[in-house]
């Protein structure tokens, strides 16, 4: 969907650069109308971010507790207003979980077959709300609806895979060292998991975390960004409605400092997974080690994006731009550094000069918008930092490079998507994760140059590279260090392939038939006769 909107013609008026002493070679970029942020609308009158609110504040006692805002980042508006919770909640719903564990989701009580169909059920409430999921989505997020709508599906495919992967749970029988012995090896689940997801897929991360943990027999305990708690609360309230007990499914919004403490350092919780920054890993690392928690960790990404001199231009242009740009570049895969071979260097950028002409900014909701704005103030900071200091040292500016006001009552926090030429291998845009829509063109002349580029980074998580020879297609992909690699392709995820990256870009990995053995410790039985 999101490529088939990068070839919209929609060719608008010209951005204004506020970056300092920049070379500019092009400045064309399209935004969206002037008109103001489209009314939401909802068929489920549960999912409306009030009945939500309504539904979250109902599980803790909310006397004269301090409240903290959700709000649009397209335009700045309130759209929710939580309670603040912290340690004390948490506490209580890790005791919840932990005795839910114990009775109602005992995994000696609930067969799987009963897990099956819990979540069969919570895969077709998320597939008939789906609309009202993806409007609450863009509303809290500021991606664009079309992009909603496929995480969405995703989160939902993801509950599928682990429904069915909660039948295949097997062990092994082995022959003991004793004759009349065997072995049985079993697969039983660990217990309370905490999950701390992030704000850029707030739907999907969770369905990724929650699908596993239950299929295996676990309870759970998620902490969503304070940025977009809603889906998350969301989709606890279909749990529930599905038929998992409250005590199962416990969500904590509010202080994350304070709540991820209480994870980590409870003797009940004996998994902690986390998405989000490498830094934030560590320190949940940490703390998990004093009481020797499971830890699963996907963190941040610098994605290389290699593009040889045989290789099809407009595909990798296209890729390029689905790759670097979806969600304005808040995804840890975004292409960050991309490496295109001297030959072909201008062509290439031409040509991704002439498809970013076409993007439209503006608000999720407007079905023409291609590009949504930046999660907050910070976020928008960081990038115009980046692209500012890049035309400082001699960066040229092709297009986009400066924060955008794409129409009435859209305040929020948009940046332009920006494309930037000469830019050494030392600069922040090309050698840290942006989580911005800025692409970072570098020249290289070898196949040993580009794979020394870039591996040259602690991160490990996706690379990318294009080229029409099968040769450097398996001494590339060998080459690179990375736990994701995508040749002459973009789509490096999904259900049935592990999830996972290499470095400091995370332990262990989602989805596939590996991400429920996450949730799982196994156990030998001698059985001596």
């Amino acid at each position: 969907m999101f490529l088939r909107l990068l070839l919209s013609p929609t060719i608008g008026r010209s951005a204004l650069h506020r970056c300092p002493a920049a070379r500019t070679t092009m400045s064309s970029f399209a935004t969206s109308s002037n008109a103001p942020p489209p009314t939401p609308s909802f068929a489920n009158s549960r999912l409306t971010p009030q009945a939500l609110s309504e539904y979250y504040e109902a599980q803790f006692d909310s006397k004269g507790i301090e409240k903290f805002s959700v709000r649009d980042p397209a335009s700045g508006a309130e759209i929710a207003a939580l309670d603040l919770h912290g340690a004390a909640e948490a506490k209580i719903a890790v005791d919840r979980a932990h005795d839910a564990f114990r009775n109602e989701w005992n995994p000696n009580r609930v067969t799987a077959q009963a897990r099956y169909d819990a979540l069969v059920r919570w895969e077709r409430l998320i597939r008939e709300n789906a609309r009202d999921l993806a409007t609450l989505l863009t509303l809290e997020n500021g991606k664009p609806i079309s992009e909603a709508t496929i995480e969405v599906a995703g989160g939902a495919d993801s509950v599928a895979w682990f429904a069915e992967e909660a039948r295949r749970i097997d062990g092994d029988v082995m022959q003991g060292a004793k004759r009349r012995q065997r072995v049985m090896v079993l697969k039983q689940p660990v217990g309370v998991v905490g999950a701390i997801t992030p704000w850029n897929f707030p739907f999907s991360m969770i369905t990724r975390k929650i699908g596993p943990a239950l299929a295996a027999g676990c309870t759970v305990v998620v902490k969503p960004s304070e940025e977009t708690p809603l889906s998350a609360i969301a989709l606890t309230y279909l749990a529930h409605e599905a038929g998992f007990p409250k005590g199962g499914v416990q969500i904590v919004c509010g202080d994350a400092k304070a709540i991820g403490a209480e994870l980590t350092g409870s003797s009940k919780v004996r998994k902690i997974g986390f998405t989000g920054s490498t830094a934030v890993g560590k320190l949940l690392m940490a703390q998990s080690a004093s009481s020797i928690k499971r830890i699963s960790l996907e963190l941040g990404g610098n994605a290389p994006f290699i593009v040889f001199e045989d290789a099809d231009l407009d595909r990798a242009a296209l890729a390029l731009l689905g790759s670097g740009l979806r969600n304005a570049g808040q995804t840890c895969i975004c292409a960050d550094k991309v490496l295109v071979h001297d030959d072909v260097h201008d062509a290439f950028a031409e040509k991704l000069a002439e498809k970013m002409a076409r993007l439209r900014l503006g608000h999720g909701l407007d079905k023409s918008t291609t590009h949504g704005p930046l999660i907050n103030a910070a976020a928008l900071d960081k990038v115009e930092a980046h692209v500012t200091e890049a035309v400082e040292a001699g960066a040229t500016l092709v297009v986009g490079g400066s924060r955008a006001n794409p129409g009435e009552g859209l305040e929020g926090h948009f940046f332009q998507p920006t494309l930037l030429t000469d830019v050494k291998v030392d600069m922040s845009c090309f050698r840290e994760e942006n989580f911005g829509p800025v692409l970072s063109l570098h020249r290289f002349k070898t196949d040993e140059e580009a794979l020394e580029i870039a591996n040259d980074t602690e991160y490990g998580l996706a690379a990318y590279f294009y080229t029409s020879s099968m040769r450097r297609s398996w001494t590339i992909s060998e080459g690179l260090e990375y736990g994701m690699v995508g040749c002459n392709d973009v789509a490096v995820t999904g259900v049935t392939t592990p999830f996972g990256g290499w470095k400091q870009s995370g332990l262990g990995c989602e989805h596939s038939k590996y991400g429920i053995e996450e949730f799982l410790q196994k156990k030998a039985v001698f059985l001596t006769f």
